[in-house]
This record gives structure tokens, sequence and C-alpha cells, in this order.
């Protein structure tokens, strides 16, 4: 009797062992077969135009890629698995809180970029869709003297959400 409930108490034990679970906030939900990625130029189609950003925000949609999954970048033009393309559709400025003197105490830089996602390998993956992102800054301070951080900050939060939409499956 002693040497079975060892002998369970070893296989429970063995059991226990090669179970395990893991999460990971940063992963990607890709199939084994998709190895490449594209991504096309994100051109600024705005009313008014930052002319950095369209430069900026494909560099980081790109980099975002290579840092985060082991595909292999493609030019545009190249046959990739996924296909990423998309535009700039807005770049405003709004007043956001208003003061007792009803002028605007705070203001809010808004950037949205359409995304046109193609996924070869799974085509019902595929999307288009609109990814909106904000900063907000006293209305004291002109924006030609916060917009660089405001864009960073901006652009940051739109290649987690479209990084999430098009590899992770969030």
């Amino acid at each position: 009797m002693k040497n079975r409930n060892i002998g369970l108490l070893l296989l429970f034990a063995a059991l226990a062992l090669s179970c395990h679970i893991s999460y990971s906030f940063r992963g990607t939900n890709l199939s084994p077969d998709v190895k490449s990625i594209s991504v096309g130029t994100i051109e600024n189609r705005a009313l008014k135009v930052n002319p950095s950003l369209s430069n900026t925000v494909t560099v980081a949609l790109m980099d975002k890629y290579r840092k985060l999954t082991k595909l292999e970048i493609l030019q545009e033009d190249e046959e990739a698995d996924l296909q990423v393309t998309g535009y700039i559709t807005s770049y405003d400025v709004t007043p956001t809180a208003i003061s007792s003197d009803d002028l605007a105490a705070m203001n809010r830089l808004t950037v949205t970029v359409r995304i046109t996602f193609k996924n070869l390998k799974n085509p019902e993956e595929d999307f288009e869709k609109s990814f909106s992102a904000y900063q907000d800054y006293d209305s004291t301070v002109s924006l030609d003297s916060v917009e660089a951080t405001l864009c960073d900050q901006i652009t940051e939060i739109l290649i987690e959400d479209i990084f999430n939409a098009t590899v992770a499956n969030w």
C-alpha cells in the first residue's frame, strides 16, 4: 500500500511538472505557415499634414513587427503572406475643456489611420478599419512646441493597436 501511494504521488508530481500555462501580452497568434509581412507606406491624406508623420508611423509599424515577430519584412511590391497598407485620414486639434471665460483650457490632438490588412494564408482574417489615438495638451502652449512629443505618444498607441489587430488578434 505504501509503495502504491508513493507511486501515485510520483505520478501526480510528474504530471504537475509537465503541465503549465503560459501567458504572453506581447505574443502573436500566427499560423506556422505565415512567414512574411509587407508594410506599405502609410500615406498622409489628412487635410492638415504633419510632414514627418507618414514616415514615423510606417517605420514604427515595421519596427514593431521586426521586434515582436519572426516574420520576414518584405517590400510593399513583394507577395508577402501578410500585407498591411493604409493612410492617415485625419490630423485634428479640438478643444476639450472650456474654462470659465469660454476659452479652451485643454486641446486634443487626434490622429486617425485607416488600415487595410490582408492575410493571404487566412483570408477570413482580412479587414479594413480605422484606428484613432489622441493626446491632450494645455491650450496655453502652442501646438508647434509640443507636436513632436504628442505625435510620438500617439504613434505608439496607434502602432500597438494596429499590431494587436493584425497579428495578436486582441
